[in-house]
């Protein structure tokens, strides 16, 4: 077995733990919440917001976009990225689309770049649908199995999470996890902040 197989091996058995923590009602961490909110309350997920010293490095997620391009996240390095993990089938995906495009428009000139990832939808067709429909203008990577995302940490990153988003630093880093569906109001302030570092 390869390096990276072995990889995936151990995120998924640390998958399955965190799994079956959240199920005895032991999971879920004490991050700090995007809306300030008790955990549970409003619409969106648990926000953990990562030191900079605990930040650990994005995985080179790499591959093909919806029209079949090659596509990078070690391309937008020096750029904040919010990386958002969505699928066509998926009702909570639908609900915060339109905030997301919001979001990219009104960060842009602030060096923020949205990035997909699609999981799940077997062919491009129906992501593709998705986009129209909802007007987004960032790329997405078509990750039919959801197999990338299992190179990312999975206290921070839960495949079995539809909608996720990730906030990346300039560096690299992983800065903010959300787990759960977002808005506007509730992640740009977490992404002004990301944005706002020197370092």
């Amino acid at each position: 077995m390869t390096a990276r197989g072995h990889r995936r091996v151990a995120a998924a058995a640390v998958l399955l733990f965190l799994l079956a923590l959240a199920a005895t009602g032991c999971g879920g961490g004490d991050g700090a919440r995007a809306d300030g909110g008790a955990p549970g309350a409003g619409t969106i997920g648990t926000a953990a917001v990562l030191p900079v010293a605990e930040r650990p490095s994005a995985p080179d997620t790499a591959g093909r976009d919806l029209a079949g391009r090659d596509l990078a996240l070690r391309s937008y390095r020096g750029k904040v990225v919010v990386l958002n993990v969505w699928g066509s089938w998926c009702a909570p995906c639908r609900s915060e689309a339109a905030d997301l495009e919001a979001l990219r428009s009104a960060a842009a000139p602030r060096g923020v770049e949205l990035l997909g990832v699609n999981v799940r939808d077997r062919s491009t067709g129906p992501a593709r649908e998705f986009e129209r429909t909802h007007g987004l203008r960032y790329p997405s990577i078509h990750d039919p199995d959801g197999m990338l995302l299992l190179d990312f940490p999975p206290a921070l990153l839960n495949p079995q999470a539809i909608p996720s988003t990730l906030v990346i630093d300039r560096q690299g880093r992983i800065a903010v996890a959300v787990s759960g569906p977002v808005t506007r109001a509730q992640l740009e302030p977490l992404v002004d902040r990301v944005a706002g570092e020197n370092g």
